[in-house]
């Protein structure tokens, strides 16, 4: 490895090791410090040899997270990813393993967690624009709020 490659391998480790990155983020930072597109491809390679870049990995973490600390959706968890350079293929595969009863049971827990019951037309209306902003599809988020409020004049 030449010294500008030593230096801008450097410069990626150190980037690498204030938070996870995407190949996508990776290659973009390192372009916004003026690494040159060959020093960058050379780069890239040697740290998803060495396994420090893993879109796939990557993209299976970030999703459980926010599904489990931030009750995001379906769909909001794939707009993030594709918006950080996650291929296709990596999304469909953490979103694949998501099924619609774990939504569902995730979307109930999250309008708990708000308090919204949905015992009135107004609670039922913030109910579903806050699981539609979360990423949930809109279905689903009417199947939600329908469940809840039946829950609630059956209590």
């Amino acid at each position: 490895m030449s010294g500008r490659e030593q230096d801008a391998y450097e410069l990626a480790l150190r980037a690498l090791s204030y938070k996870e990155r995407t190949e996508s983020e990776l290659r973009t930072w390192l372009a916004e410090r003026e690494v040159a597109e060959v020093e960058i491809e050379e780069v890239i390679a040697l740290l998803m040899e060495a396994g420090a870049i893993d879109d796939a990995a990557f993209a299976r973490r970030y999703a459980e997270d926010k599904r489990n600390l931030a009750g995001w959706g379906p769909d909001r968890i794939a707009k993030a990813l594709e918006g950080r350079g996650i291929a296709r293929e990596h999304v469909e595969a953490v979103l694949g393993g998501d099924d619609e009863e774990a939504q569902l049971e995730r979307a109930v827990g999250l309008l708990g967690d708000r308090g919204l019951a949905c015992e009135s037309e107004r609670e039922r209306e913030r109910a579903l624009r806050l699981l539609v902003r979360r990423g949930y599809p809109l279905e689903l988020a009417y199947e939600v709020v329908r469940s809840v409020a039946r829950l609630t004049d059956a209590a």
